[in-house]
């Protein structure tokens, strides 16, 4: 058996008895986000013995099939979950849909008997939520344990019949779980069936123009912003608004195309309006807001010190509201920590993600963010506790994996951190990182063809990447293909005049090579950027070939000590 996708539609009777459930209708228009995966899961939930694996994927099981939720009871799950709507502030990045995915596809691999097979009709009007999850279930679980077709025409689903009310719920459901996609979709919906400048019609437009953001469709994002002001005379509404604009420009996915001028005209209008506001918790709640935002644009322009006052008097501003908006307060208190690494003030870095952490203790950024503090700090046991925390406190974590791998390797965990991330590869073929990290740890080891594997792999994905041409130099060095190896270390060098690595394996093949001069200069660059016993002790061998063997010794001697 294997995996297919048709075009077309599936045959009349696609082998029903051998099919593990009917065939499925993945068309997004009953339903939305994950009908494929509710069938599913509908199927298998209920039928699973092993109540420790409906558990380890509680998550995942209910953001794909809510109806679930009682079978499958939240053992892990972030404070969001018990908010007001009006103080769940965060929503997920796009990337959230991948975890859930991967956790899905896991659950999914466990649960279902051996030699399974499903059918799936019109993928071509999938949700995109769906269309990953099919693409992951493909690539992570094998034919012979569940043989998927996906076929991309079906019979039209019946007409929509939902109501604004019935729109809202989906809306809300979407944006706070992370399907952008179809947020934006049924937003627009809800907008032309509610009347322009009505409190649901003003919820509609502010959960389409961030779904749109989120999904960098800014154009359609500022048209919608547009609207707003072109609509509404109330102040929140506008202030909101010229918040929503100048987050576009300040975070606009294409760095040149980000106009931080005009987004700090949207937030200077925007702090004028809600300095008026007159309830004073919504006044409190909404400057504070509006100052982060302001902050942004002044990190954008490098100057820590007023990004770090509009923080702080953000963070004052939100002890007004005491015990409402805890999200808020994590969200600034986070970023004041950033802040205060990026200036050196560690201590107050580490107190401040402490006490976000203390907010949510299963949100996993901040655990991420500590544990890279710690982990530059050289506090390698910390770090390693706040990577392991976020990998437990949700659906796959790619970076989680990926920075313990880091701790692993610095700590001589070669096995365990190849382990990591392969499991990042597995999860993401797209984690560039992943790929260069992990060619380096083969090359390191003497396996030679499985790191020519994953440069090649990583080049496929940015040709000309410096990380992957210093491994490849170093490969080609030691195939004694020197002409080839030359080739990528200088392009290397060339892309990143800062890497030592590159430097350092240049002077390696120079050496081998036979022109030692050289081989001393690039290795005497190398340790200017980044000093290392290996780079002295290579120079020292060089320095004795030239007869400089005073050099030679005193290289020696800091390979012995650094």
């Amino acid at each position: 058996m294997t995996h297919r996708t048709v075009h077309g539609e599936p045959p009349g009777a696609p082998g029903a008895a051998r099919l593990l459930l009917p065939l499925i209708d993945a068309h997004r228009g009953p339903r939305g986000p994950y009908t494929v995966a509710a069938a599913l899961l509908r199927h298998l939930v209920p039928l699973e013995r092993s109540r420790q694996l409906v558990a380890a994927h509680d998550i995942e099981i209910r953001a794909a099939a809510p109806e679930l939720a009682a079978t499958a009871q939240a053992g892990r799950g972030t404070i969001d979950d018990g908010l007001a709507e009006d103080e769940r502030i965060l929503v997920p990045a796009p990337r959230r849909t991948l975890r859930l995915a991967n956790g899905l596809a896991e659950f999914v691999r466990d649960a279902v008997p051996p030699g399974s097979r499903i059918v799936v009709c019109n993928g071509a009007h999938a949700d995109p939520t769906d269309t990953e999850l099919l693409d992951v279930m493909m690539r992570r679980i094998p034919p012979a344990t569940l043989a998927i077709s996906v076929y991309s025409a079906g019979p039209e689903p019946p007409p929509d019949t939902r109501d604004a009310a019935e729109l809202w719920a989906a809306v809300d459901r979407c944006v706070r779980e992370g399907f952008l996609h179809a947020a934006a979709e049924l937003g627009e919906r809800g907008l032309a069936r509610t009347e322009p400048g009505g409190d649901l019609w003003w919820r509609f437009a502010h959960r389409t123009a961030t779904a749109l953001g989120g999904l960098g469709r800014t154009e359609e994002a500022w048209a919608v912003w547009d609207l707003v002001r072109l609509t509404s005379q109330d102040p929140a509404m506008h202030a909101a608004a010229a918040y929503g604009s100048a987050m576009l420009d300040a975070r606009h996915p294409d760095r040149a195309r980000r106009d931080l001028a005009r987004a700090r005209r949207w937030l200077n209008a925007a702090i004028a309006i809600s300095t008026l506001l007159p309830d004073p918790a919504e006044r409190a709640f909404k400057l504070g807001f509006d100052r982060n935002g302001l902050a942004l644009v002044e990190l954008r322009h490098g100057r820590l010190d007023a990004a770090l006052a509009l923080v702080e008097s953000a963070i004052e501003l939100a002890r007004e509201l005491g015990t409402r908006h805890p999200l808020h307060r994590m969200v600034l208190l986070a970023n004041r920590a950033q802040l205060l690494a990026a200036m050196g003030h560690v201590k107050e870095a580490l107190d401040d993600y402490g006490a976000a952490v203390a907010i949510d203790p299963e949100f996993p950024d901040h655990l991420l963010e500590r544990g890279n503090l710690l982990f530059r700090l050289g506090r390698y046991d910390e770090a390693l506790a706040d990577f392991e925390r976020a990998v437990r406190a949700g659906p796959p974590l790619p970076e989680a994996y990926y920075n313990r791998a880091e701790v692993r390797t610095v700590r001589g965990d070669t096995e365990g951190a190849l382990a990591d991330l392969a499991y990042v590869i597995e999860l993401d073929p797209g984690y560039l990182d992943a790929y260069v990290n992990r060619a380096g740890l083969l090359a390191a080891a003497g396996r030679d063809d499985e790191a020519r594997a994953d440069v090649t792999a990583g080049l496929a994905l940015k040709p000309g990447d410096p990380y992957l041409l210093t491994v490849l130099g170093q490969l080609e060095t030691a195939a004694g293909r020197w002409e080839s190896a030359g080739t990528a270390l200088d392009a290397a060098v060339a892309r990143a005049p800062e890497l030592a690595a590159a430097w350092g394996n240049r002077g390696v093949l120079r050496y081998a090579a036979g022109d030692p001069a050289g081989a001393v200069a690039d290795l005497t660059r190398a340790v200017e950027l980044q000093p290392d016993p290996d780079l002295y002790a290579n120079r020292a061998v060089a320095l004795r070939d030239l007869g400089r063997i005073e050099e030679a010794e005193q290289d020696e001697r800091r390979a012995r000590t650094a």
